[in-house]
């Protein structure tokens, strides 16, 4: 059973300007924490800064990055890290997480594409790493990512996917943003025991998870959406993750097709089911 502190708790919902007004009248009480993206709220002002600020005051916030491009070729940016440090500051946000991967390299690519998965890129990734924890003054968090090609496939010496997360995050000494649906989505679509995997993560190292959807494009193509329903096999995984490492604050994301908030909320209930189930069966185990 894990015993780390974690940034939050409960079962969390992604803030979305789509649920904004939902949000703010119900003020439902299934939702422990909500996340949001900085790169969409750093430097807006007036009314929505205001029901931001309103909303922060009232939930616990993390804060999930959509542009750090940790991988990328160019130059770290550190006034974004600086901006980002700024707003968590501003808005009392419990941690920042991002992606292991990048997304610029003299100009936005618009799309998280894989790093390859080598000892240079290792060294690499982690020294950006501690750069921006440096900078933020805290640990942060990076996500095992969905990927469609392996950017190291023919790379004579080049790691696994799993070897090459946790050397990185060993050697940034960093935590760990799991995402369950990922992992499932990238065992469909690379051929591997998602089981396995999951298991052979840091559990140790987790500072929160997420849970989504995603797009079956064929029997052996799963596209990560964010725009559908969570399924059976990612719920499993999940409870896979709670038996293995304990009961973790888990967030529901939903980027696509957003349903009414009602709709939402009973995914979130069902994530906290499942972790009143794991708790009950952890807290039993140690008696």
């Amino acid at each position: 059973m894990s015993t780390q502190s974690f940034p939050v708790t409960g079962a969390g919902l992604g803030y979305r300007r789509a649920l904004m007004d939902e949000i703010a009248e119900q003020q439902p009480q299934q939702i422990g924490f909500m996340e949001l993206a900085p790169e969409n709220w750093i430097g807006i002002g007036g009314q929505m800064k205001r029901r931001l600020r309103e909303m922060t005051e009232r939930y616990p916030f993390v804060c999930h990055g959509l542009s750090l491009s940790i991988g990328s070729p160019s130059p770290l940016d550190e006034q974004l890290v600086r901006s980002i440090k700024n707003f968590m500051a501003e808005h009392d946000i419990r941690c920042y997480t991002e992606h292991l991967s990048y997304c610029s390299d003299n100009g936005h690519l618009y799309d998280l594409l894989p790093i390859p998965f080598t000892e240079e890129a290792v060294h690499y990734v982690a020294a950006r790493i501690r750069r921006v924890q440096d900078i933020l003054g805290e640990r942060i968090g990076m996500e095992n990512v969905s990927y469609y090609a392996d950017a190291s496939a023919d790379t004579p010496g080049a790691l696994s996917e799993i070897d090459f997360i946790n050397a990185v995050i060993a050697e940034a000494d960093c935590g760990l943003h799991l995402d369950v649906n990922n992992i499932y989505v990238n065992s469909i679509n690379h051929r591997y025991d998602p089981v396995e995997f999951l298991k052979a993560l840091p559990g140790e190292r987790v500072m929160y998870v997420h849970i989504a959807g995603h797009y079956e494009e064929a029997e052996d193509l799963r596209v990560d959406t964010h725009g559908a329903d969570v399924i059976d096999p990612v719920w499993q995984l999940l409870d896979t993750a709670y038996d293995t490492f304990g009961v973790m604050p888990t967030l529901l994301e939903r980027d696509f097709n957003i349903p009414p908030l009602e709709t939402l909320l009973l995914e979130v209930e069902q994530i906290t089911e499942a972790q009143k189930r794991w708790g009950m069966r952890h807290d039993r185990a140690v008696v």
